[in-house]
């Protein structure tokens, strides 16, 4: 049975954040995986995790999706914590990579080709307060051109670095002031069929 791992790098602040949009989003990507039969982890990292327990999670599940709210332009802190603790565990016992690719033997190997999750999948669906048009578009004043994708670089390297596929991520925006969160969650599915069959 294929399996997905369900990271909620949900980070509550009392009276303004609760978690409630995100939520939703986990929910939708549950009945989605359970309808495709797949066996279902989740990790809520603000609940607490164990190391060790998240690396062979992460040696378990086919894809990985990050489901995350955009604080500040990226994750919450509490999700780079998760990572230097997980991946520093699956680099120390050799299970996600071994070195960065490199060796003194070989100087056309390149760094990042060290890593040992080819064949699996990993991909980010996020919340934004920001609006649509604030991305791909050189002539908005903050981002001047960039994409979510290149915003989370920082994100989707370190499982690139251990050799995942990145999937096209899933975004949310305007989230205070948009009327379309509700097409959104109803088109995720889609979006998920979409990541599990390419």
């Amino acid at each position: 049975m294929k399996k997905v791992l369900l990271i909620d790098a949900h980070l509550t602040y009392p009276n303004w954040t609760e978690g409630t949009l995100n939520n939703s989003f986990l929910q939708k990507a549950k009945d989605f995986f359970s309808s495709e039969n797949y066996e279902i982890l989740v990790t809520k990292i603000e609940s607490g995790y164990n190391p060790d327990e998240e690396v062979a999670k992460h040696l378990l599940a086919d894809i990985v999706i990050l489901q995350m709210p955009v604080n500040w332009f990226g994750a919450p802190w509490i999700y780079k914590k998760y990572v230097d603790e997980v991946f520093n565990s699956g680099l120390h016992s050799q299970k996600f990579l071994s070195g960065d690719g490199r060796t003194r033997e070989d100087v056309s190997k390149q760094y990042g080709s060290g890593g040992k999750m080819q064949g699996k999948k990993f991909m980010i669906c996020a919340t934004w307060n920001a609006p649509k048009e604030a991305f791909n578009n050189p002539n908005q004043q903050l981002l001047r051109g960039k994409d979510t994708s290149d915003l989370f670089l920082n994100i989707s390297s370190n499982y690139r670095f251990c050799g995942y596929d990145i999937a096209e991520g899933y975004n949310c925006f305007d989230i205070f002031k948009s009327a379309n969160i509700e097409s959104d969650l109803e088109n995720y599915p889609a979006h998920l069929k979409n990541v599990i069959e390419n």
